[in-house]
């Protein structure tokens, strides 16, 4: 055990969410076969209005969190965002253009691509600021996921509908709620080109005259050929990667010196029936995790877990005292966990 080095903890928090669609009337527009979407066990997703972007969502998020925390955006030290999807433009930074939506200058960036994950690690790149610069007091988190439909197909990327979202946090040094515990992650490189984007890179900027993301290779259709199309090794993988889930939060668990037996509720990433694979694996009923918030909201990429948290608070189904923990996995592949203390 070694134990945070740094103390913080969150102090308000902001959603912004896409327009309300219901799957089952919708997934005929994405996809060929819309049973396939409605069997996943989601009732609703997001979708933002044409031409609002990652950083509309972004802002919006930001004021409602720094409202809530009774913070201007002047008092702030650093601003970190997290970006789960294809970006407003190449070539350009998220995190300074949400910095000039909020009006402040001369402020530390900092901009996170890691998919999904980066809505649980970036809280532990913020407490590496604060452990290298104790003059850092005040922080912006933001965790947005704005689907770029041109680029990929919400409804076959893989087994969620995809939503738009972002989700901010204020957090601040020795803050007594919410405060961050520890944070772990580790990467299997062999899975790297699972769900990239395939156009639009210095690879291939243009895609092939005729191509759509309707009709384009699905996620689930690149992991079956990556072991192919051999049942056996895509179930040792499904065991693995679950056992994987687990394993990161106890590697999380023994950083902060208490064990996955204390966690009040483990918090995945939102996928109905990952949560029902996790909680068998650590042990746990499904319902101390966010099975009903994930049907409720589809993948909401970098922003699923702490919109969840959010949730969880104001329902009163996570108290003082309680440890969360906050998980998932996303592209490269990378398994990662984050331990709040309520």
């Amino acid at each position: 055990m070694l134990g945070p080095t740094v103390d913080f903890g969150m102090v308000g928090f902001g959603v912004a969410l896409g327009e309300d669609q219901k799957v089952d009337e919708t997934a005929a527009s994405y996809v060929d076969d819309p049973e396939r979407v409605i069997q996943w066990g989601y009732h609703t997703f997001h979708r933002a209005p044409d031409g609002t972007t990652a950083t509309d969502m972004a802002t919006a998020a930001s004021h409602k969190a720094l409202g809530h925390a009774g913070v201007q955006a002047s008092d702030l030290d650093l601003i970190v965002v997290a970006n789960s999807e294809v970006p407003e433009y190449l070539n350009w930074d998220p995190s300074a253009a949400l910095a000039r939506a909020l009006g402040v200058t001369e402020l530390q960036t900092m901009l996170l691509t890691e998919g999904c994950s980066s809505g649980v690690t970036g809280l532990g790149m913020i407490a590496g600021q604060m452990a290298l610069q104790p003059e850092l007091s005040t922080a912006l988190f933001v965790a947005v996921n704005r689907v770029s439909e041109y680029h990929r197909n919400r409804m076959s990327t893989n087994n969620s509908p995809h939503s738009d979202a972002a989700v901010a946090v204020v957090v601040r040094r020795n803050h007594p709620r919410a405060r961050w515990l520890a944070t772990e992650q580790f990467t299997d490189p062999e899975f790297v080109d699972w769900f990239r984007t395939y156009y639009g890179g210095a690879v291939a900027p243009m895609p092939p005259a005729g191509w759509s993301s309707r009709t384009a290779v699905t996620g689930v259709e690149q992991v079956v050929a990556h072991f192919e199309k051999d049942p056996r090794r895509l179930r040792e993988f499904g065991v693995q990667f679950i056992r994987r889930v687990v394993q990161v939060i106890d590697m999380a668990c023994r950083r902060a010196g208490v064990s996955r037996h204390d966690v009040a509720r483990i918090v995945y990433m939102n996928d109905p029936g990952g949560c029902d694979d996790i909680a068998a694996a650590a042990g746990v009923p499904v319902s101390s995790t966010n099975v009903d918030i994930a049907r409720t909201h589809g993948h909401m990429g970098a922003a699923d877990q702490l919109v969840a948290l959010v949730e969880h608070l104001e329902r009163g189904e996570v108290v003082d005292g309680d440890l969360v923990a906050l998980c998932g996995t996303s592209i490269g592949m990378r398994w990662c966990c984050t331990l709040v203390r309520i």
